[in-house]
């Protein structure tokens, strides 16, 4: 009997255990007898701490141990990358030395009985230091751009530099043109769930109930900090309240924690404050792009230059793709671009949903409108008549590209037809109304991945792998694609992640676990589905399999997610405040496991889009790089109010060669396009270009 489950919309399997509270996260396993640390962060942006006054503290109520770099032990950190960690420089080593690197670095651990004791421990804690100025302002006289080391290496996605033809000269040549600058604040990740571990060390083997989206980098990351073996290192996560990219990286209070536990002899807690999460744990970088844009009187694009810097740390090079989209969106025979990065005296960054690309694309795509408006274009005829046939930058066929059905789609659902093209020519009353659109797009990544599939006497299932899942269903999922592959119902399908110890999975990020994680648990159900057609004995059947791209199939196309997305904005003239009203998208996503999750995907990175382009900006105060919003009061998020009606919808696309399910990622591409579209409303509704995020009130206020 064949039982279909992939394409339907089912509900969440871990559903009922997430709303009653049985869903278990990074904090929530307590362990008997386990101390509390709290970090001690710097207060300085640059320098060496100079004296830690101990003596104190030590002697307070429950106070365990005050761990510092004068009497930390030295930890082996050993070399370890992933491709999550950047290419160039070394990770932080933690209570390792006296240099302070940026503000909010950790500085010192205090390690008590309760978590009262150890915050009012770490409150009495007293270190002095020798200060200098730090460097945090990107674009300030004092930043120095450089070319990032990995951008010299060959990379499709992150080039330091790439060019097709003479973009300069036929820019220069072209009778309309278009060449504007373009700057977005940096973002820090709030995720409900902060960051945690709890560590306990029996012998020489550790385990770790940590928040991670790599439960198996963090394995080897900690081994290779400790000196130990990864196979003596257990990583532990269920469950994630959300991440955005955050916990893609193992930072330093893992390694805080692990080293509390085995200096006191006890499992050891840390959770880290709201506001430490905006000093260690990475961040979108500010970028400052300019775009380009030289065109025919009939709106072909004959030049498209595109110049970007994004910030980095001094100990580390974080890259992004924040060029890559450009050199294979539109159709012209003229490109260039360029990437620099600008070290800064602060953390190193981070990847943040929708990565680069993100950035890029707003950069890109209000460039695009801007030419539209003096072509008097519709801005979807503008991107219709530079349709490529193929990826130009590669020079190779798409496996699938489905974008002018998606504006075509888009267009239906949100209305298009009704707008009126002059800014400031809608109305709602004495407010003005306005409708943006812009392209999206992310790239259909695979990761070789394995699973372990398992059919029980009783004719349930169980499947495992080493993978995470931070709130987009992949318990669901992937307990569909199990169920279909095995001929099961869903309810016999037991499926686990987030141990270290299953088959490895490559990070829950960048929008591949369901074409790499997926893959791999279609491959180990065939296995153990063909184990059983030739007869079984009383005992389970059980197989591992692996999956991974096919090679030739890589080599041939160009991979990816595109989109269209359509916002309505009402901004008053009067006070200048602007209002998101409806927002809708439509994607080429290849084949919809399950809409129902993919619809919920798609509204969290429309929301999150949301306050890229209206609300979210960490600001660093220049003295020191002290992050002055470092909180809930004033970091700016959309909340329930802030929500308009949003709609997502998938436009029928086939694609054989991306991977064995056709799938393709959602979760990033879903907030590449909405800040963009926002900035595009925003003029239509008021004439004033912003091409700055986020768009403030001041912004659009007529002088």
């Amino acid at each position: 009997m064949t039982i279909s489950v992939i394409g339907q919309p089912l509900p969440r399997v871990d559903g009922r255990a997430k709303v009653t509270g049985s869903a278990r996260y990074a904090a929530d396993f307590n362990q008997p007898g386990q101390a509390y640390a709290v970090i001690v962060s710097a207060t300085i942006g640059l320098g060496r701490v100079t004296g830690v006054d101990s003596a104190a503290v030590e002697k307070m109520p429950g106070v365990l141990a005050v761990l510092s770099h004068l009497n930390a032990p030295r930890l082996a950190y050993r070399p370890h990358k992933s491709y999550i960690d950047p290419a160039t420089g070394e990770r932080l080593h933690v209570l390792q030395d006296d240099h302070v690197r940026f503000h909010g670095q950790p500085v010192a651990l205090v390690v008590a009985a309760t978590i009262a004791q150890a915050e009012r421990a770490a409150a009495a804690l007293r270190l002095t230091y020798k200060a200098e100025r730090p460097i945090i302002d990107s674009a300030g006289p004092e930043a120095r751009p450089i070319v990032p080391e990995a951008g010299k290496q060959p990379d499709a996605r992150l080039p330091a530099d790439k060019a097709r033809g003479s973009a300069d000269k036929a820019l220069a040549d072209a009778p309309v043109k278009v060449d504007e600058t373009y700057d977005i604040a940096r973002e820090n990740h709030n995720p409900m769930e902060p960051h945690a571990t709890i560590a306990s060390w029996n012998g020489d083997r550790l385990t770790l109930w940590s928040k991670s989206q790599f439960v198996v980098n963090e394995q080897a990351e900690i081994a290779a900090i400790f000196g130990l073996s990864p196979e003596k290192v257990t990583v532990i996560c269920p469950f994630i309240g959300g991440a955005f990219g955050t916990s893609l990286r193992t930072w330093p209070h893992v390694t805080l924690a692990a080293m509390a536990a085995r200096h006191v002899g006890r499992p050891v807690k840390l959770v880290l404050t709201r506001k430490q999460m905006f000093f260690t744990t990475g961040h979108r970088p500010r970028t400052v792009q300019r775009i380009a844009l030289g065109a025919t009187a009939d709106g072909t694009l004959i030049s498209v230059v595109h110049e970007g810097t994004g910030e980095t740390s001094r100990y580390e090079e974080f890259m992004e793709a924040l060029t890559s989209v450009t050199t294979f969106l539109y159709s012209s025979p003229n490109v260039r671009t360029r990437y620099r990065l600008v070290p800064l005296d602060t953390g190193t960054p981070n990847h943040m949903r929708g990565p680069g690309e993100a950035s890029g694309v707003f950069a890109l795509e209000c460039a695009m409108d801007e030419l539209a408006y003096k072509l008097r274009l519709d801005p979807i005829d503008l991107r219709r008549r530079n349709e490529p046939e193929i990826d130009e930058g590669e020079n190779k066929p798409f496996s699938s590209r489905s974008l002018m059905k998606c504006y075509d789609l888009g267009a239906e659902r949100f209305g298009w037809s009704r707008r009126t093209p002059e800014p400031r020519s809608m109305r709602d009353g004495r407010l003005l109304i306005g409708m943006g659109v812009a392209s999206a797009s992310y790239p259909a990544f695979h990761a070789p991945a394995t699973a372990r599939a398992r059919l029980l006497r009783d004719g349930t299932a169980e499947v495992e792998i080493a993978a995470s899942d931070m709130g987009p269903g992949t318990y669901t999922s992937m307990t569909q694609v199990a169920a279909e592959t095995l001929g099961l119902p869903v309810e016999k399908v037991r499926f686990s992640l987030g141990r270290s110890d299953y088959p490895p999975a490559p990070s829950h990020g960048g929008s591949w676990t369901m074409a790499s994680v997926g893959s791999a648990i279609r491959a180990a159900c065939i296995a153990v589905r063909e184990q059983a057609a030739k007869g079984r004995n009383d005992r389970p059947i059980e197989a591992t399999a692996s999956s991974q791209r096919d090679p030739e199939a890589a080599a041939r196309f160009s991979m990816h997610s595109f989109g269209a997305v359509f916002v309505e904005v009402a901004v008053d003239p009067d006070v200048g405040t602007i209002r998101v009203r409806r927002a809708v998208g439509a994607y080429g996503i290849g084949r919809v496991v399950n809409p129902r999750l993919a619809h919920s995907q798609c509204t969290g990175g429309m929301v999150g889009g949301i306050g890229m382009a209206l609300m979210e900006r960490t600001v660093l105060d220049a003295r020191d790089g002290r992050p002055v919003n470092a909180h809930m009061a004033d970091y700016l998020m959309p909340v329930n109010l802030d929500i308009p009606q949003i709609e997502a919808h998938f436009v029928e696309e086939a694609d054989p060669h991306v991977n064995e399910l056709g799938v393709k990622g959602l979760g990033e591409i879903a907030l590449v396009g909405i800040a963009p579209a926002i900035a595009n409303a925003v003029f239509h509704a008021t004439g004033k270009r912003v091409r700055t995020l986020p768009i403030r009130i001041e912004d659009v206020l007529t002088a």
